[in-house]
């Protein structure tokens, strides 16, 4: 879900698999599952359920408890269970991680993802998961600290900087925004500036960085680990 551009939707299958020994590539096979079983006359009594996936097979990347489900129906279901952070990333070069940002966020049900500063942005690696996932565009980061300010929840910069307070151990509010800067050039001025604190992830070897996409997924999954219910 997203009030940039609309992309159209495709239903074509999914398939998976994977190289041979020789590099050769091995039979794949379709995800998801085929026709609902028995046709029509077996099919569920439920609104929640698409009749042309009933008919011809749900292979979307969606869990289990939403085969055949319209996208409009799990949209809902997940509005009645997102976790309250939000995730925010500066968009000023078209930036290819944005994609794999939203799908995390989608993984780890965050409220909303933030694109703060292009609209466009590169949908790929996003695998069609920002189809379930609430977009909110802000044209800088003065505009995102705006609503963060009158939403009453504190925004947090993620980057390893001089002066960063590290991840681990860190006590994350319940409601926050986790705001992450463009690949290679990190948090703009702008945004270290604006958050209550930055954030940095120990690293342990020779990198300087890890991608953007990468400290996202760390990030969310620090916040899920401190106040989500896993069980």
């Amino acid at each position: 879900m997203s009030d940039g551009d609309a992309v159209a939707e495709v239903r074509g299958p999914e398939v998976r698999g994977a190289d041979g020994p020789d590099g050769a590539a091995q039979a794949r096979e379709p995800v998801g599952v085929g026709p609902w079983p028995g046709g029509p006359g077996a099919w569920p009594d439920d609104a929640r359920y698409d009749p042309e996936l009933l008919a011809e097979g749900d292979r979307r990347n969606v869990v289990d408890r939403y085969r055949y489900w319209t996208m409009d129906a799990i949209v809902a279901d997940l509005d009645t269970r997102r976790h309250p952070f939000h995730v925010a990333i500066e968009n000023w070069a078209h930036d290819m991680n944005i994609g794999s940002v939203v799908r995390t966020a989608n993984a780890f049900a965050a409220a909303e993802v933030h694109i703060v500063g292009r609209r466009r942005w590169n949908r790929r690696g996003a695998m069609v998961t920002d189809r379930y996932q609430h977009l909110r565009h802000h044209p800088d980061v003065a505009a995102l600290l705006v609503w963060a300010d009158g939403a009453g929840i504190p925004v947090l910069g993620i980057d390893n900087l001089p002066g960063s307070v590290p991840l681990e151990g860190y006590a994350l509010p319940r409601e926050c925004v986790l705001l992450f800067g463009q690949e290679s050039v990190g948090l703009s001025d702008e945004a270290r500036a604006g958050v209550r604190d930055v954030l940095h992830i120990a690293q342990f070897g020779s990198t300087r960085s890890i991608n953007a996409g990468a400290a996202a997924a760390i990030a969310m999954h620090a916040w899920i680990a401190q106040h989500a219910h896993v069980g």
